[in-house]
C-alpha cells in the first residue's frame, strides 16, 4: 500500500529536495561561518594596532608610574566603538584577581598575555586584545578593548537574512522539484500509457521518439526494433501456416482424387498402375515437403547442437559444384578465385559440412534455374576475419514488392510459375548461416537477376571471439 502511495515521481521530488535543502544549508552556513571569521580577524587586528599604539605612547613619557589596573580613555579621535583600554604595572605576586573583579575580565586572559607576551579575548560583545612592554625595567600590560557593532549588529542582520533566504529556497526548491519530476516522468508515462494499447491486435503501433532526448530515444527505438521483430514472426508465422496447408493439401488433394476416381469404377490392371504411380508421386512430393518442412523446423531452433567441425569452404564449393553438374549437366557455373587469399587458412570457417553443402547448394541452384541456366558466377573471397561467397545470375529476379516474403517458407515469387520448386531452399540456407554466426544478404531486381552474398566468420576470428566470451 506504502510503495503504491509512494511512486518513483514522489520519491525523486523527496530526493531533489534533499538536495537542494544540502546545498543550500552548506553554502548559507559556509558564507555566515566565513564572515563571522573574518569579522572576528579583522577586529583583533585593528585592536592590536590600538594596543601598539597605547604602547608606543606609554613609552614616549618620561616618568611611568602606574597603578596595577589604569583605564585610559581618548587617546586619539580614532577611537573604536566604545573603546576601553587599560595599562597597569603586572602585579609582583602574579594575583590577578583584583584586577579581574575590577574590569570584569577573567584573570587566565592576563596570564595568557604574561605568558605568550600577547593575548586575546571576547565575551561575545566585548573583543579584548593585550601586550607586555618594559619600562625602566619595569613589566606593564597594554589592553585594548572595544565592542564589534558589526559582529553584534551586522551579522546579526545576516543570520535573519540568511534564515528568510533559506526558507524561502526551500519553499521554491518544493515546487521547483515537483516540476522537475513530473517533466522526467511525463515521458516514461506516456510511453507506459502507449505501451498498454498494444496487444497482438494492433501490433503495427509504435511509440512515439521523443525529441532532445537520447536515452529516452533509444528505449524507443529497441521497444520498435522488438516490435518489428515481433510483426514478422507473427507475419511470417501466418504465411507458414497458410502456404504450408495449401503445399500440403495440394498433393493430399490429388491422392484422394486419384483413389476416388480408381474406385469409383472396375478399372484394368495398366489403369490400376497408371493411378498407383501417380499416387506414389504425389506421395513422394508430400514426403520431401514434410521433410523440408521438418528440416527448416530444425536448423530454426537456435538451441539446438549440430557437430561442429573445420571446413575449407573452397572445397566445399568444389564439391557443391561437381554435385550440381552432376545432378544436371545444363547447370552453368563459373568460379570466380580472383580474391582468393594467399593464405589458405582464412577459408576455413567452422561449421557443420553437411548443412554448408545443402545452403550453399541451394542458392546456386537457384540460380541456375531461375535463369534458365545460363552461367552463373560464384565468387570466392576472404579477409582477415571473414569468408565471402557471392553468387550472381542474369534470371528473372524477385518482383521488389515480394522481396520481403523471400524468406517465408513455401513462399514462391509471382514470376516463378514456370519454374519447379517448394520454396524452401532460400529460407532453409538463411537458417543455416544463420546457425554458423554468418550473414546471408539478397538483392534482385525482376529480370535483371540475383545476387546472394553470403557471409561466415573464418575460424580463427571465431575461435577469438570465444576466448574473449
Amino acid at each position: 500500500m506504502f510503495n503504491k502511495v509512494v511512486t518513483n515521481q514522489t520519491k525523486t521530488m523527496v530526493l531533489l529536495m534533499l538536495v537542494f535543502t544540502a546545498i543550500i544549508l552548506l553554502f548559507s552556513g559556509l558564507v555566515y561561518f566565513s564572515i563571522v571569521n573574518f569579522s572576528h580577524q579583522r577586529f583583533y587586528e585593528l585592536l592590536k594596532i590600538r594596543t601598539t599604539t597605547i604602547v608606543q605612547i606609554e613609552k614616549s613619557k618620561d616618568d611611568l608610574d602606574l597603578p596595577e589596573n589604569y583605564i585610559l580613555n581618548s587617546l586619539n579621535d580614532e577611537e573604536l566603538p566604545m573603546e576601553r583600554d587599560y595599562v597597569f604595572a603586572i602585579p609582583t605576586d602574579s594575583n590577578y584577581k583584583k584586577i579581574s573583579q575590577e574590569v570584569h575580565i577573567p584573570d587566565y586572559f592576563f596570564k595568557n598575555i604574561v605568558k605568550n607576551g600577547e593575548a586575546n579575548y571576547n565575551d561575545k560583545e566585548f573583543y579584548y586584545i593585550g601586550q607586555t612592554f618594559k619600562h625602566d625595567k619595569k613589566d606593564y600590560i597594554a589592553i585594548a578593548s572595544a565592542k564589534n557593532h558589526y559582529v553584534v549588529y551586522y551579522l546579526g542582520f545576516l543570520k535573519r537574512t540568511l534564515i528568510t533566504c533559506i526558507v524561502l529556497s526551500l519553499f521554491f526548491s518544493m515546487i521547483f522539484s515537483f516540476y522537475l519530476s513530473k517533466t522526467l516522468f511525463k515521458p516514461i508515462l506516456k510511453i507506459t500509457g502507449k505501451v498498454k494499447e498494444i496487444s497482438s491486435e494492433n501490433l503495427h503501433l509504435r511509440l512515439e521518439p521523443h525529441p532532445d532526448n537520447k536515452e529516452l530515444n533509444e528505449l524507443v527505438d529497441t521497444f520498435n526494433g522488438m516490435l518489428n521483430r515481433i510483426e514478422t514472426s507473427f507475419e511470417t508465422q501466418n504465411h507458414l501456416i497458410g502456404n504450408v496447408s495449401h503445399e500440403l493439401r495440394t498433393p493430399l488433394t490429388s491422392i484422394m482424387g486419384e483413389a476416388d476416381v480408381a474406385l469409383s469404377i472396375t478399372r484394368t490392371n495398366d489403369e490400376y498402375k497408371e493411378t498407383l504411380g501417380i499416387i506414389l508421386d504425389e506421395a513422394e512430393k508430400l514426403d520431401k515437403k514434410i521433410k523440408a518442412l521438418l528440416m527448416i523446423a530444425q536448423t530454426g531452433f537456435d538451441g539446438k547442437i549440430q557437430k561442429m567441425d573445420k571446413v575449407r569452404i573452397d572445397q566445399l564449393l568444389w564439391d557443391v559444384i561437381e554435385t550440381l553438374r552432376r545432378i544436371d549437366s545444363r547447370n552453368n557455373i563459373y568460379l570466380d578465385i580472383s580474391m582468393l587469399p594467399d593464405n589458405p587458412k582464412k577459408l576455413k570457417v567452422q561449421g557443420n559440412e553437411q548443412l554448408l553443402h545443402l545452403a550453399v547448394t541451394n542458392i546456386i541452384q537457384n540460380g541456375c534455374k531461375y535463369s534458365n541456366f545460363q552461367q552463373v558466377k560464384v565468387s570466392l573471397g576472404a579477409t582477415d576475419t571473414d569468408v565471402y561467397l557471392i553468387v550472381k545470375d542474369n534470371g528473372i529476379g524477385i518482383p521488389e514488392e515480394e522481396m520481403n516474403k523471400i524468406y517465408d517458407p513455401f513462399f514462391r515469387a509471382s514470376n516463378t510459375k514456370n519454374y519447379e520448386g517448394y520454396g524452401i531452399g532460400l529460407p532453409l540456407a538463411r537458417n543455416i548461416v544463420r546457425m554458423h554466426q554468418g550473414e546471408l544478404i539478397v538483392s534482385s531486381h525482376e529480370n535483371q537477376g540475383t545476387t546472394v552474398q553470403l557471409r561466415f566468420p573464418n575460424f580463427y576470428s571465431t575461435q577469438q571471439e570465444s576466448r574473449e566470451s
